[in-house]
């Protein structure tokens, strides 16, 4: 892109008629929804596409999407960037406590499968499932050194999934890993003036990842899951959708089997086949 193309990218401003299809459209594939009051927001994030294509302005570039049929190869990238992927080691810690102390032993005293099956269903960079890794194989060899354990880690962000699978993360990222923890499932980098560091292979080959819209109607996830976390994503549908996806979540749980939902988030005012354990912890009946 030339200079003078550049400027004029950086000083376009996304109109009203392309926000609103282009919030239409990432309602209708997502879930998420897009209010005016994230109109700047979105203009930010989308600024990188138009220097990655080459399109010139906003107007260039919704034509591209909805005129030329451009959404078949950039929705994927589209998509990307307006997600948002927060995520911490051990974020709302009760939830791992919770699974310690009472969904595990649960599950091993009363379903006879050898594996544990988990899924993380939105799972972003990996600090989700790597952290219930942790949790497990710790729990497993301390328990149930009989049992194995796999963990399903899925997300709609292509870009996430892919830095989820190398496992890499700065130091201050895994900050939350107790000690013990990090000295058995996080490598140290060789050379102490670099900051990454890589989750232990062992733990890598226990977590499958794989991209999973929530919004579609069945998801492919094979045997129901003895426990689901779908924390903190929640938030960002309307009820209807929360309705559609908490029921494809019960759908692929187990009777008698865990749901982990974000601490400000509820389950409440649906027909579902859960009831309440603990703080955002349901099981499956």
């Amino acid at each position: 892109m030339n200079m003078a193309v550049r400027s004029q990218a950086l000083d376009d401003q996304l109109s009203k008629r392309n926000f609103d299809l282009l919030a239409k459209y990432i309602y209708d594939y997502s879930g998420i929804k897009m209010p005016h009051t994230k109109m700047t927001m979105l203009e930010g994030r989308l600024r990188r596409r138009l220097r990655v294509t080459g399109l010139p302005s906003f107007d260039s570039y919704c034509d591209y999407l909805f005129k030329q049929g451009g959404l078949e190869s950039e929705s994927i990238f589209l998509i990307d960037a307006v997600t948002t992927n927060k995520t911490d080691f051990f974020r709302e810690p009760k939830h791992f406590e919770y699974m310690i102390q009472s969904a595990l032993p649960d599950i091993v005293a009363n379903f006879g499968d050898r594996r544990i099956r988990t899924w993380s269903s939105a799972c972003s960079t990996g600090a989700e499932p790597y952290t219930m890794a942790m949790v497990l194989n710790e729990y497993m060899g301390a328990h149930a050194p009989d049992r194995d354990y796999f963990i399903l880690a899925t997300d709609l962000s292509i870009d996430v999934l892919q830095k989820a699978q190398r496992g890499i993360y700065q130091s201050d990222i895994l900050a939350p890993v107790p000690t013990e923890m990090m000295r058995k499932y996080v490598m140290q980098p060789a050379d102490k003036r670099r900051s990454e560091m890589r989750i232990h292979p062992t733990l890598r080959s226990k977590v499958g990842f794989a991209r999973l819209n929530l919004m579609d109607d069945k998801y492919p996830v094979g045997e129901p899951q003895h426990l689901i976390f779908c924390r903190n994503v929640l938030i960002y549908f309307d009820k209807p959708t929360q309705n559609h996806v908490l029921s494809r979540l019960c759908d692929n749980l187990l009777p008698g089997g865990y749901l982990f939902i974000g601490h400000s988030e509820t389950a409440t005012g649906f027909d579902l086949p859960i009831k309440q354990v603990a703080n955002t912890v349901f099981k499956r009946i």
